[in-house]
């Protein structure tokens, strides 16, 4: 082999050797960098990840806020038809009293026509012209014309009175009929009721499965807990700005342990009891079933009737002088906005809106905007 070629050739393999060592070091140098890339590109993903879990989050919390309204309005609509229905068979039985009453009157009237038309006839058929026109015993015609004069007056009434009983059977024979017909409508209204009510009670089981399936950890249902009671507190700040001073609302000051709880019903969680972390319960949880009336406390104002995260479906009322009571967790409110209530007044029906595993009622008493232990109102 020539010493040229040998030459080139060794060129050739000594420059490969040191591409082969620049491309090494370049690998070395370009590790940390692909290493610091990869770590970017998967907390980029988790971030992702975690934003498309809070979306996912807030929509549910979104339906479930839906959910509970749809629920709420189907069984408003129901607590109305029983309400109309129980009127309406109070009606009813009413006028099937007041029926019986004029068909009894009908027979008495229609014995005593009888006995009228019995008794005259029994007196004889005497011509009046003749009478008129006899001039014997004048007295004793005077007397007779008397007796027939009153005869018919009396027997002319019962007939009048006859024919209003008449009428008012008539009347009142209609407006059973009616009534019944009523009766009939409000049972098929309250079947479908019913069936929407299932309906969307198991939409809103759908969506509280999902909502679950979101699993949160300590730190995570923590932070929850805080921003839905701040969130609480901040709506009953709110609502504090819109009291107006009422002279016949006297607050709850002189009310300690006279006041009877809003439903009955087990306490599950107490008022000061750990709640989770370092939160605390604020109110009472009582155990109730579904649909049992929640009255409120005392007479006073409704403040607040709306769904709150949460709390679900809630009842605020200002009793006076910076005292408020809350009643959350309903299946409906039946009560509005500037409603004025009475002690003992049915204001909702106890329900497990906002997200709740089972039916209860959250209660709250507050003064000034500062939570209190309801024991020391309620017996």
């Amino acid at each position: 082999m020539p010493l040229t070629l040998q030459l080139f050739l060794a060129l050739v393999l000594y420059s490969l050797n040191c591409t082969a060592l620049l491309a090494a070091e370049n690998n070395q140098e370009q590790d940390p960098n692909r290493q610091l890339s990869q770590l970017q590109q998967a907390i980029a993903e988790q971030k992702s990840a975690i934003a498309e879990k809070d979306k996912k989050r807030a929509q549910l919390e979104e339906q479930l806020r839906k959910d509970d309204l749809a629920v709420a309005k189907i069984a408003r609509a129901i607590n109305d038809t029983a309400s109309e229905y129980q009127q309406t068979q109070k009606k009813l039985n009413q006028l099937a009293k007041q029926k019986q009453q004029l068909n009894r009157q009908k027979s008495r009237q229609e014995q005593l026509l009888a006995h009228q038309l019995r008794t005259v006839y029994s007196t004889g058929h005497h011509d009046y012209l003749k009478l008129l026109l006899n001039q014997e015993q004048t007295s004793k015609i005077q007397r007779t014309l008397s007796y027939y004069q009153y005869i018919n007056d009396a027997r002319v009434q019962e007939i009048e009175r006859f024919q209003s009983t008449l009428s008012s059977l008539l009347q009142v024979t209609t407006e059973h009929q009616e009534h019944s017909n009523k009766l009939l409508t409000l049972q098929a209204t309250q079947k479908q009721q019913q069936v929407a009510l299932q309906e969307n009670k198991q939409k809103r089981k759908q969506t509280l499965s999902s909502l679950k399936a979101q699993l949160l950890n300590n730190k995570q249902q923590l932070a929850k807990l805080e921003a839905e009671e701040a969130n609480l507190v901040q709506a009953l700040k709110e609502l504090e700005k819109l009291v107006k001073a009422e002279t016949n609302l006297n607050g709850l000051g002189q009310l300690k342990r006279k006041l009877s709880w809003p439903v009955k019903g087990k306490i599950l969680h107490s008022f000061g009891s750990k709640k989770q972390g370092y939160l605390k319960w604020k109110g009472v949880l009582l155990s109730a079933p579904i649909g049992r009336q929640v009255q409120t406390i005392h007479n006073g104002t409704v403040l607040f009737s709306d769904w709150l995260k949460g709390y679900g479906l809630v009842t605020v009322i200002d009793h006076g002088n910076g005292y408020m009571s809350l009643y959350g967790h309903n299946q409906t409110l039946l009560k509005n906005v500037g409603d004025r209530v009475e002690t003992g007044e049915v204001i909702a029906l106890v329900g497990q809106s906002g997200g709740q595993n089972r039916s209860g009622l959250y209660f709250e008493v507050r003064h000034r905007g500062q939570a209190k232990n309801p024991k020391l109102w309620c017996r």
